[in-house]
């Protein structure tokens, strides 16, 4: 028999621990086992035919493919929205989590390795099962954005077939008949068709959103999304206004450039954040300046136009009933070029998740039109176009977006809101149906002294200044995209009504 120091290399060695206390195992019975202490003779031939491996191996399983047709709709990091979201760890608690699974060794046994194991066919199974975990909560995804997109647009025919039917007790003239529900419908359809012919265009010129540090990515996916969708929404929203009301209307015309100054405003900046080269990027300041030219340009023109309203009188603001009308003066223009400017701040920090600015931009716009539609039924036409066009958009931009607004779109949308609630004089309504808007730019305004007070107290760059929306931390908290989105649209809609019921209140 050979000395336990020289022990025959084909015996596996078992190692078995015994406990310290408790009661003494039950007694073995007499046939021979595999986790017997003596294999018997049987056992012993058969493990010397086999070959087994001297060495342990303690590593980690590694999954090394996963069998899937899209790797990138999988990782641990899951990257589904801005940058920031990556290391959203997974939880029992989480929707992106299955149940638990825990490797556990009980012992130090070598055990005889043969050339097929059934654990390797385990092992494939588990990690298909790992790499498809995802799909399903993005299909359901993806279903949910069809279901905000659907409600929204119900929700707006609805509301404009009401206000058509009872447009005569509203107004007091003859209107024709679905005066804002048609120019809402031709430009939803126009701007739906001309999304399938925009969209692969811009893909192909490879003109696609931009982060801050230069990767391509789309606020819903890793692909890089085509951008730039403002140019040709906009101006569909514009051309159908002006076919509805005629080309001498001189409210809607004036509101057109209005909101083409604003839109070039945008398209400036995007130009900008496009350019991969620093040295050909425009500075900051000089964007920052024609902003400023912008809005002053508009206070002046508001000034010297002429719009027809059922006052004798400019720069009145309705308000609701006992106060009746209120005249502003020379502050009518301030106010009309601080809305001007903020507007399209605001709906830029808005459009950070699928559909979520264009569908609130269109609620909001809706609203304006209502409520300015006794004071100037012309500009409600065009507030009903914008809305449709962006209606429209929103079948490409809902989750998962084929293609993004830009702040060519995001600044067109916001001058277009300014310009019917200064030209009707409804800033009440306007603060009501853009209240997301307005909270998204007063959270982020107090987002600066808190970040200069923390790195003062600090001593250090800790904080970098950077300005988060409130939906970025709705994110972190674990709350999906489709949900943040549908909730806006809920919380919109009640304004909506509000401002356009307060609106033909105060008119």
């Amino acid at each position: 028999m050979a000395s336990p120091a020289h022990a025959s290399p084909h015996r596996p060695r078992l190692r078995l621990r015994r406990p310290l206390r408790g009661p003494p195992p039950p007694p073995r019975l007499p046939t021979a086992s595999f986790y017997s202490r003596r294999p018997s003779a049987l056992q012993a031939s058969q493990f010397r035919s086999v070959v087994s491996r001297p060495a342990q191996r303690r590593d980690p399983i590694q999954i090394a493919a996963s069998f899937d047709d899209d790797p990138g709709d999988f990782s641990l990091a899951h990257d589904d929205g801005d940058e920031g979201f990556g290391a959203a760890p997974y939880s029992s608690e989480s929707d992106w989590s299955d149940e638990e699974i825990v490797l556990t060794a009980f012992t130090d046994v070598e055990l005889p390795v043969t050339s097929k194991s059934r654990a390797e066919g385990a092992i494939t199974i588990a990690a298909h099962r790992l790499a498809t975990i995802n799909k399903g909560h993005r299909k359901s995804r993806t279903q949910q954005g069809l279901i905000n997109n659907f409600g929204l647009v119900a929700f707006l025919a609805m509301l404009l077939f009401f206000v058509d039917w009872c447009s005569w007790r509203i107004v007091r003239l003859p209107l024709d008949s679905f005066y804002l529900t048609r120019p809402f419908l031709i430009s939803a359809v126009l701007s739906a068709l001309a999304g399938f012919l925009f969209a692969p265009v811009a893909d192909s010129l490879k003109i696609h959103h931009f982060r801050r540090r230069g990767k391509s990515a789309s606020p819903s996916h890793r692909k890089p999304t085509p951008a730039l969708g403002g140019l040709f929404f906009v101006p569909i929203g514009i051309f159908v206004a002006r076919r509805e009301v005629g080309s001498n209307s001189s409210g809607v015309n004036g509101a057109a450039i209005i909101t083409l100054i604003f839109a070039m405003v945008g398209l400036l900046d995007d130009i900008s954040t496009l350019a991969t080269d620093r040295n050909r990027k425009i500075p900051q300041w000089i964007r920052f300046l024609v902003q400023i030219v912008a809005g002053i340009y508009f206070s002046i023109w508001l000034g010297s136009v002429d719009i027809s309203t059922p006052y004798s009188m400019k720069f009145l603001v309705p308000l609701p009933p006992p106060l009746g009308l209120a005249f502003m003066g020379k502050v009518y223009l301030v106010l009309a070029a601080t809305c001007s400017l903020s507007m399209g701040t605001a709906v830029t920090l808005v459009d950070g998740l699928d559909g979520l600015a264009g569908g609130i931009a269109a609620l909001a716009l809706i609203g304006l039109s209502v409520a300015a539609l006794p004071i100037c039924s012309e500009l409600s036409v065009y507030g009903a176009s914008m809305s449709g066009a962006c209606t429209g958009f929103l079948f490409h931009n809902r989750y998962r977006a084929s293609i993004v607004m830009s702040r060519v779109g995001s600044f067109a949308l916001g001058g277009a809101v300014a310009t019917i609630a200064a030209c009707s004089g409804m800033f009440l309504p306007m603060l009501i149906a853009c209240s997301v808007f307005f909270i998204e730019l007063l959270f982020a305004i107090l987002q600066v002294p808190f970040r200069m007070a923390m790195k003062s107290f600090r001593g250090t760059s800790r904080y970098p200044l950077r300005i988060r929306p409130s939906h970025y931390y709705l994110r972190l908290w674990g709350v999906q995209e489709p949900y943040i989105v549908a909730g806006a649209y809920i919380i919109s809609c009640f304004l909506t009504l509000l401002a356009g019921y307060l609106g033909l209140v105060s008119a």
